[in-house]
């Protein structure tokens, strides 16, 4: 961190002159360095170990991926010397204790958001890692990993902000992080938002497709293309999900599957029609759906989204952040 300091002797004749008025407008009161102000603060995902409740893993916007081994009393940097912001955090399902894999790039598409270089591998716990891929992908949206054999896996890109980039969708491997192949593509607009496996069966997924564009003077989010999908076999096929959904054009969705129950589905639309838009319920794998919840808090500025959370046990009990207000 650098603090510049000068005299008004140092200064230039207009140099001085802005000197001059800044201090008839705000007397002897002078600017004082506050600290940075940068994006690590906002938090991108949690990721908590499957049978130790104190190690916790957090990605951040601006600030790489931080662990705690105390359940959240502190935490330690793991990734500083790498891409600090974050799309994704997940641990290998079947060796948590050293495997961990980490998406790069933001994924709530604000205008201050960075800009992330692929995807890594750490197999020591995070101590050292390994770029295993998707240099151009930009943004990293979400990890599945089989929960009995890690060599196979999904990895959804949402991809780039600004542009058009082909590397975008859900892709999978079959070796481990190897190679991969893209098993759900739309089109150089439309990425990945959301990747979720089924907890109780790997060989069904859900994807949803978001069309956006973020140019200097707007944000786009939505278009025909946005659209949320299903696999039934691991993702060789995917089918997109259409009854009871809203039609016209959509914006980012956001979807979660029960532990409990795996018919059990929530996801949140943004849509064209705003009485559509809300929390929408499947009790039965996505066939058919009901709007649970219109709030406005609930669909929250499309670059500012979040994921949703249901109680292990209790499928009736739903976590997403949101907005409240009049």
């Amino acid at each position: 961190m650098v603090a510049l300091f000068c005299t008004v002797a140092t200064l230039n004749a207009q140099q001085k002159e802005i000197v001059l008025k800044g201090k008839e407008l705000f007397g002897d009161m002078q600017a004082r360095q506050i600290g940075p102000a940068l994006m690590s603060g906002r938090i991108i995902d949690v990721e908590a170990h499957p049978t130790n409740n104190r190690v916790l893993y957090i990605g951040t916007a601006g600030g790489g991926v931080w662990k705690s081994a105390n359940g959240g009393a502190s935490f330690q940097p793991i990734f500083d010397e790498h891409t600090q912001s974050i799309g994704k955090v997940k641990l290998d399902p079947t060796d948590p204790d050293k495997t961990i894999w980490v998406g790069t790039g933001e994924i709530w598409t604000r205008n201050s958001v960075s800009v992330g270089d692929g995807l890594y591998k750490s197999t020591d716990s995070g101590l050292n890692w390994e770029k295993v891929g998707f240099e151009h992908s930009e943004r990293i949206s979400g990890i599945e990993i089989h929960p009995e054999n890690n060599q196979v896996m999904y990895v959804g890109v949402l991809g780039a902000l600004w542009s058009d980039n082909e590397e975008r969708g859900v892709f999978k491997s079959t070796d481990g992080g190897k190679s991969w192949e893209k098993v759900l593509y739309i089109d150089p607009a439309t990425g990945c938002a959301d990747l979720i496996m089924d907890p109780n069966n790997p060989d069904v997924l859900y994807a949803s497709m978001w069309e956006f564009r973020r140019t200097g003077w707007s944000f786009e989010s939505g278009g025909n293309k946005s659209a949320l999908y299903k696999s039934t076999d691991a993702g060789k096929t995917w089918k997109k999900i259409e009854n009871d959904i809203p039609t016209g054009k959509m914006g980012r969705i956001a979807v979660a599957v029960a532990p409990s129950d795996s018919d059990r589905i929530y996801a949140v639309l943004e849509t064209e029609d705003e009485d559509k838009r809300g929390l929408y319920g499947s009790k039965d794998a996505g066939e058919s759906w009901e709007l649970l919840n219109s709030d406005f808090g609930l669909v929250v500025r499309p670059f500012y989204f979040s994921r949703i959370t249901i109680d292990p046990r209790n499928p009736d009990v739903v976590v997403k952040a949101g907005l409240t207000g009049s």
